[in-house]
């Protein structure tokens, strides 16, 4: 077969499409630019109205990127880095998702992407060797669209979790999820908020929410770490520092465990004095974000290292907020680094205001929401509107919320009843021509994002570029192959302190969800590093035909 898309052979029972994608994020898009550009023919179907994946769907108050911005955008092409024009340290959604638009714009993306079309189904036909997908667009028929390849660029925090209480559907007021917020904005001037969780959604917004709120409280279940973002303008200076040599920012950054550029983390906590230590941790917290967890090399593997960091915030919380009682609350005390570390603007400060409230829901267990409020032991707080930042079902549930059968017509959810088994996180066992971008048992939320994305799309679509050259139409992992990385990534999982608490890396959060740690925690340059070995032994561990 030569180098053109498979639909140019005289093929009458051609598929629709050589490659459909699912979802129009940064993976999505880029999936779609890729793909055409090798010559393959490929159409992304998108649930939302636009494109930006999770920056489409999460436009409460606050929501803003904990990645920096000169790190967190594309980086396949040189123009479109030195063109764009980031404002802030950390992005705020609107400016993300003018990126998104941007990018879609200046590839000329629209035409082949089609918005407001559920993918409900995905069905393998191994006799024709291609995939039976099911659209529902929004306001029309279903149709159905075959495609000789099935990538789910979904995203891993897609789908919103949203709490079984008792009596929520029988509110009164206004509702709202933090990611699925209204387009339009929400005032909550002179009202009466509810704010049901304190994960990171929550950390960003409630400090904005308590900003126009008359009374706003918060009903905490678990106390969760949080830093400073440090947030500033970016000076021109620095920007035109960072465009000079952005190539080579972006090299030094795939060498590093998140793939993001931080200062190098000291040996161990427990090496250094106290007076070193805490300097350390300082040094962070003034610099602000994510780097803090990158003090120490045995943060995330020795108990003791890590109880010097988790003390250190604590003390932090403790300074910052007025009331011992409600400080005391806000105190985690578990492993910090064990759930995604929070990065905030004032978060701890909002409990000095008057009008904020902090309820700890396991001191004082919610009954029931009610027409009027929220119903805990012992007390009925009214209120206006109530907003959950209950987080999602992460990694695999939309997934698992798409009918997508392999051969024989297993189920994916089924094949996946005990967890997630990936290989690479990209390909399963069982369902050819399936890939998942960002998947479990790669990188993806333990890492920066974007070049988690960049490193998968070029995987894929060189792989489906060499299936070409080879005249071969169908790849599937093999079971041996997968069951070898799946045990990989429990060992290395096992030996990390991240495993240790209840977190959405592993389910906690979902009533019934199996829990299995979900990411690959080995870090991005080892990740990669395997991912090019096994394609340049000729997709190693795939059965190719």
């Amino acid at each position: 077969m030569n180098d053109t898309a498979y639909a140019d052979a005289p093929d009458p029972g051609a598929p629709d499409l050589d490659a459909l994608i699912v979802g129009a994020g940064f993976a999505g898009l880029y999936l779609l630019h890729r793909l055409r550009g090798a010559g393959f023919r490929a159409r992304v179907y998108e649930a939302g109205g636009g494109v930006g994946g999770t920056w489409y769907w999460n436009r409460y108050p606050g929501a803003r990127c904990d990645v920096e911005s000169l790190s967190y955008s594309y980086q396949f092409d040189e123009a479109l880095q030195q063109d764009w024009e980031w404002t802030e340290r950390y992005a705020v959604q609107p400016d993300i998702l003018r990126y998104a638009n941007h990018v879609a714009d200046r590839f000329a993306l629209w035409p082949d992407m089609q918005f407001e079309t559920r993918v409900a189904a995905a069905h393998w036909d191994d006799d024709a060797g291609l995939w039976q997908v099911r659209l529902e667009p929004e306001g029309g028929a279903p149709e159905t669209v075959t495609a000789r390849f099935c990538i789910m660029a979904t995203g891993c925090l897609s789908t919103a979790n949203l709490p079984d209480i008792p009596g929520r559907d029988s509110f009164g007021g206004a509702t709202y999820h933090t990611g699925r917020w209204p387009h339009e904005p929400v005032d909550f001037t002179g009202l009466r908020v509810a704010v049901i969780g304190t994960g990171s959604s929550a950390i960003q917004s409630i400090p904005a929410i308590a900003e126009q709120a008359a009374q706003l409280t918060v009903f905490q279940r678990t106390a969760n770490y949080s830093v400073p973002a440090q947030n500033r303008p970016l000076d021109p200076d620095e920007v035109a520092a960072v465009k000079a040599d952005y190539r080579g920012l972006r090299e030094e950054a795939k060498t590093r465990f998140g793939c993001f550029v931080v200062d190098l983390p000291r040996p161990s906590a427990l090496a250094d004095s106290p007076e070193r230590r805490v300097a350390e941790f300082e040094r962070r917290w003034q610099t602000g974000g994510l780097t803090f967890m990158a003090s120490y090399e045995d943060l995330l593997f020795d108990p003791e290292a890590n109880d010097t960091a988790a003390d250190f915030v604590r003390a932090k919380i403790r300074e910052t907020v007025r009331d011992p009682e409600t400080a005391r609350k806000l105190m985690p005390i578990d492993v910090i680094g064990c759930k995604r570390l929070c990065v905030d603007t004032g978060y701890f400060e909002t409990y000095n205001r008057p009008n904020v409230r902090l309820i700890d829901i396991v001191e004082r267990p919610i009954r029931e929401i009610t027409e009027s409020g929220v119903a805990i032991e012992g007390e009925a707080i009214a209120a206006d509107a109530i907003v959950f930042a209950t987080g999602f079902d992460a990694m695999t549930g939309t997934l698992k919320r798409i009918d997508i059968r392999g051969r024989d017509g297993l189920l994916l959810r089924d094949a996946w009843e005990a967890g997630p088994r990936t290989y690479l996180g990209l390909a399963v066992n069982g369902f050819p021509n399936l890939f998942t971008i960002t998947g479990p048992g790669s990188p993806s939320v333990l890492t920066n994002m974007m070049p988690s994305i960049e490193q998968h799309v070029e995987w894929v679509s060189d792989c489906l570029e060499a299936l070409r050259g080879r005249g071969a139409t169908v790849i599937e992992a093999e079971r041996a192959a997968q069951d070898g990385w799946v045990g990989h990534v429990n060992d290395l999982a096992d030996a990390s302190l991240r495993s240790t608490c209840s977190s959405w890396y592993v389910g906690a959060n979902i009533a019934g969800k199996p829990r299995v740690f979900m990411p690959y925690i080995g870090g991005y340059p080892a990740y990669a590093a395997r991912c090019a070995e096994i394609a340049a032994a000729g997709y190693e561990g795939f059965a190719i035909r």
